[in-house]
Order: structure tokens, then C-alpha cells, then sequence
């Protein structure tokens, strides 16, 4: 059966229902502001360079969806369900993702700066190269995730859990490394380095 197709298609202040956009539908080229689309079936959608600004998309099923350099900025998906879902060099600027489910999500690059994470299990992700310059993670499972060359300046990190995480060449600018759990933490020289000065050792 194939896919139903949406092109260009510009919508605002709209609750979205199946008939804007069908199950499994790809969407290229689409803008979507202030829309609402709380708890809709959007699994397994494609969309590529789509952006979706201020829109409700909270407890919206979105398992399985792959989406390639869209936009999803300032808005809201808590308790949305990303299981299996690709973000690939996406952006999700400032949407609060509290509660949504992840579960074998593949997320590569992409700017998810301010992002609200606060209390995720994020248990294994591989974040690797993502921007989370400013985000929330308070109290967020990172246990073994990956995180290498993540941008992590400013994030919140307060009571994270990071046993087993790798850090090595992320920005931790602004972050207080010693007053983190970083036991089973793998850091690079460098972060070593500002973590020793943080305590008030000399290097010499």
C-alpha cells in the first residue's frame, strides 16, 4: 500500500486531525504553527524538512516516525511516544518533552538546545554530536548513554543520573563537574583537567 503524500503544505491555528495528515503519510516541505494535534496517531509519518512551531502535540503517538532535518521548536510533546522513532540533524529548540516515552529512539546531530528532559529515562542513548546547550536535564537516567562531543554548556544536570556515561569531548562549559556524580563517568584530559581546578588543585 503506498503512503499517502502531503507537499508544501502550510497550515496555522488548526486542530489537525487524520485528513490533514493520514497515517504513514510523508510530508516534505511542510510549515505547521500553533496547530494542535494533541493525542493523534502519527506513526510511522516521514517528514523532511518540516517545521512544526508552538504546536500541541502532546501524548501524540509518534513511535516509528522518521524525521530528517525538520523542526520541532517550542513545542509541546510531553507524553508524546517516540519508540523507534529517527530524529536525523533535527532541531527541537525549546519543546518540553517531559514524560514522553523513549524506547530505541535514534536521534543523530540536530540542535535540541533548552529542551525540557526533566526526570527521562534516557538509559543508553547515543547523543552523540546533539546540542543540549541549555537543556533540563534534572534527575535524567543517563546511565551509560553516549555523549560524546554533545554540547552541554549551561545544560541543568542536577541529581542525573551519568554511572557509566561517556563525556569525552563534550562541551561542559558552565557545568559544575564536581558537584555531579561522576562515578563510572569516562571524561577526556581536558574535562579532567577543569574538574582537578574546580577542586583547588594546582597542575603543574
Amino acid at each position: 500500500m503506498e503512503h499517502p503524500r502531503r507537499d508544501g503544505v502550510t497550515m496555522s491555528d488548526l486542530t489537525i486531525d487524520e485528513d490533514h495528515i493520514p497515517p504513514g503519510a510523508t510530508l516534505v516541505n511542510c510549515a505547521f504553527e500553533r496547530c494542535r494535534m494533541r493525542g493523534l496517531d502519527l506513526s510511522e509519518i516521514r517528514t523532511r524538512q518540516c517545521t512544526f512551531v508552538e504546536c500541541d502535540l502532546a501524548n501524540t503517538d509518534l513511535s516509528g516516525s522518521v524525521h530528517d532535518r525538520s523542526s520541532f521548536t517550542n513545542s509541546r510533546l510531553s507524553g508524546a511516544s517516540l519508540a523507534t522513532a529517527t530524529f536525523d540533524r533535527c532541531r527541537m529548540l525549546g519543546s518540553d518533552l517531559t514524560d514522553a516515552r523513549f524506547l530505541a529512539t535514534q536521534i543523530t546531530g540536530g540542535d535540541w538546545s533548552y529542551v525540557n528532559l526533566r526526570f527521562q529515562d534516557l538509559r543508553s542513548i547515543d547523543l552523540s554530536g546533539v546540542s543540549l546547550r541549555g537543556a533540563d536535564l534534572t534527575e535524567c537516567d543517563l546511565r551509560q548513554a553516549v555523549l560524546r562531543d554533545a554540547v552541554l554548556s549551561e545544560a541543568t544536570l542536577e541529581k542525573a543520573m551519568l554511572e557509566g556515561a561517556d563525556l569525552r569531548g563534550a562541551d561542559v562549559d558552565g557545568i559544575a563537574l564536581h558537584e555531579l556524580d561522576l562515578h563510572g563517568v569516562v571524561i577526556d584530559a581536558s574535562q579532567a583537567l577543569a574538574l582537578a581546578l574546580s577542586h583547588g588543585a594546582i597542575v603543574d
